[in-house]
């Protein structure tokens, strides 16, 4: 898990960020390399981008298998959760994922697998 502005996340700096085959997320979100924002990468891919604040999680793989997520989402999202559970980010309230409410979503289960707590609107993490 890097911040999006690190120097050592080439991504939206010298490296264009990857796109899917099919059109953006609903919310028509896209990664960015601003202050406060994460990319989670798998095997020195990213694979997972956090918005800044932490309220919408945009995947930058294909999110689903035969209309269930992902295996590598659950690598992704369990580095996520170890970032937070060691201090590196104290909350996080997940909102959106892909643009789309996430209560209620396919990704909600995977989200609850590594540690976060349903609530109203949201799922969230403490450290």
């Amino acid at each position: 898990v890097l911040a999006a502005t690190d120097p050592a996340n080439p991504f939206g700096a010298s490296l264009a960020w990857p796109k899917r085959d099919e059109e953006d997320g609903p919310g028509g979100r896209r990664p960015s390399r601003v202050p406060g924002a994460f990319v989670v990468t798998l095997d020195a891919e990213p694979s997972l981008y956090v918005e800044k604040g932490g309220k919408g999680l945009i995947p930058l793989r294909d999110p689903l298998e035969d209309g269930a997520p992902a295996a590598w989402l659950a690598e992704a999202l369990e580095a996520l959760a170890e970032h937070v559970r060691r201090g590196r980010l104290k909350k996080l309230g997940v909102e959106r994922f892909d643009g789309a409410p996430v209560v209620g979503s396919p990704f909600e289960q995977a989200l609850i697998d590594v540690g976060f707590r349903l609530g109203p609107r949201r799922l969230t993490l403490s450290a």
